[in-house]
């Protein structure tokens, strides 16, 4: 599991913005709720657009409701560590339903797109987070 010791040794203090771009999501993988331009770190759009592609391929896309956030520096709610979204390697979806410590509402077949394209699913952990994606290893 990625953390955020490990965003510290690779991209340095958030506020530095190290690896930080403005996305333009290409057309064949523009998804209703996804904002076509996302601001994002730069190691995270290979594995997204993976991922998004498989949410078309598989019809699973019709599972996104909202998209609820990418890049934001901040501490992980009730913890004392920066979240990995300080850095923009997460990303949360359908929050309305997937709250943090709620049984997620996700489909096994929408999670696969994700998880097998390079993230880890928040659904999975102890606390579940089931809105919560994020990249499962950083580049070397």
């Amino acid at each position: 599991m990625v953390t955020s010791s490990d965003c510290l040794k690779k991209y340095g203090q958030p506020e530095q913005y190290n690896n930080m771009v403005m996305w333009d999501v290409p057309a064949e993988l523009e998804i209703g709720v996804i904002p076509k331009r996302l601001y994002c770190n730069k190691d995270i759009i290979s594995p997204l657009s993976r991922a998004f592609k498989a949410l078309i391929d598989t019809g699973c896309v019709t599972e996104l409701k909202t998209f609820d956030g990418c890049f934001n520096i901040r501490q992980k709610r009730g913890l004392s560590t920066l979240s990995l979204h300080s850095w923009g390697i997460a990303i949360d979806v359908n929050a309305f339903e997937n709250g943090l410590n709620m049984k997620p509402m996700l489909s096994p077949e929408f999670v696969e797109c994700f998880t097998k394209n390079g993230f880890e699913w928040g659904g999975n952990w102890t606390r579940r987070d089931g809105m919560h994606f994020q990249l499962a290893q950083l580049p070397k």
